[in-house]
């Protein structure tokens, strides 16, 4: 929801409490009688999807210094679908979303929102559109919780009395009923997040952007805001386009993951079809006998990915599919290694993560 003066030009709904001295605002601007109907499919056609982007580069800065930082990346998000966007730190995906979003005017390429182009007509495109970015100021810190709610529903020309029944629905999935009527600067981060996400809800946007939605929750906070998710793209076909670091959050929300890499897009598929298709065997073997001498040792013929001295007795995990297996096992007896007990590791969204972009989640791609 980093609300700035896009949202003058005809942007998306995206406020920066931090840009403004006071919530007194006024949102006549924002009149319902903006919102053009115009853009809306023929009723005999498919509808148009939520999102296209086609093509869409951007470049910053000027000759030896300047930083690709999208690269053609053509996307299409259908309605009612959850996308996870992941990256390493450089990779784009955050330059993607605010080329989407109209905050950052791409080089080259084009976006569409519900069917039309942003640069034909912005204020009818971003109509039923939002988004919490992360690391802005979301919210109104002087105005109480349910203030926010009604505020952000105004500005989207939609009535907050008429939409009261769902905001209390809002407070109650996401465990602040009990902190309607306190101001928000009293809040903890995480109750902070939780009340971006539900001012982001409390118009009825139909399409979303969020970025590290669960950054700052404490784990039952971030288990609380995945099943509200699931439950807004199941139950009211809420289009939504997710950004983090978060694996658990990608792997229980999203029906599709597309994975960036300087710029490029590298993978784009389903959480279940990019985990069938990860080829990175894991072998995890504990024993006493493992220390830092061995680990360095069989680094030295294996990619290991993981090794915990802490843990009792201490474990190494390495890539060792097929006939690595065997290798493996000659180099742990050579090196005097009796193992405790030795498992085959399940792929994780986070092994396919490394496989294609070479990084781990939140590490540097450039």
């Amino acid at each position: 929801m980093a609300r700035s003066a896009a949202s003058e030009r005809g942007g998306p709904r995206e406020r920066d409490a931090s840009e403004r001295d006071n919530s007194e605002h006024d949102a006549s601007e924002h009149d319902a009688s903006e919102r053009d109907g115009s853009r809306r499919a023929d009723p005999a056609e498919s509808p148009p999807a939520a999102l296209e982007i086609d093509g869409v580069s951007k470049r910053f800065g000027d000759g030896d210094e300047s930083v690709l930082a999208v690269d053609d990346v053509t996307l299409t998000v259908d309605r009612g679908s959850v996308v996870g966007l992941l990256g390493p730190n450089g990779a784009g995906k955050t330059t993607l979303i605010k080329c989407a979003l109209g905050i950052v005017l791409p080089d080259a390429g084009s976006v569409r929102v519900f069917g039309t182009d942003v640069g034909d007509g912005r204020r009818a495109a971003y109509a039923d559109v939002d988004a919490m970015l992360e690391g802005a100021r979301n919210d109104y810190w002087r105005l109480t919780v349910r203030e926010n709610l009604r505020y952000f529903a105004t500005i989207s020309g939609v009535d907050p009395d008429s939409v009261a029944s769902r905001h209390d629905r809002l407070l109650d999935r996401l465990d602040l009923a009990d902190k309607a009527d306190t101001p928000v600067r009293d809040l903890s981060r995480g109750m902070k997040q939780k009340v971006s996400l539900a001012s982001v809800l409390a118009g009825g946007a139909e399409l979303v952007f969020l970025d590290e939605p669960t950054l700052g929750l404490d784990v039952e906070s971030a288990r609380t805001l995945r099943a509200e998710l699931r439950r807004l793209a199941a139950e009211e076909g809420l289009t939504i386009v997710v950004s983090s670091h978060d694996m658990t959050t990608i792997e229980a929300v999203c029906d599709r993951v597309v994975m960036m890499a300087n710029g490029r897009i590298v993978a784009d598929d389903t959480v279940e079809a990019l985990l069938g298709g990860a080829d990175r065997d894991v072998v995890r073997v504990a024993s006493p006998d493992l220390d830092d001498a061995v680990v360095a040792g069989l680094r030295e013929r294996f990619e290991v990915v993981g090794f915990d001295p802490d843990a009792r007795p201490p474990a190494v995990e390495v890539v060792a599919g097929g006939d690595r297996l065997y290798d493996l096992t000659d180099a742990l007896r050579e090196a005097g290694v009796t193992p405790a007990a030795v498992r085959t590791l399940q792929p994780d969204l986070e092994d396919v993560f490394l496989d294609r972009t070479g990084t781990a989640p939140g590490g540097e791609s450039r």
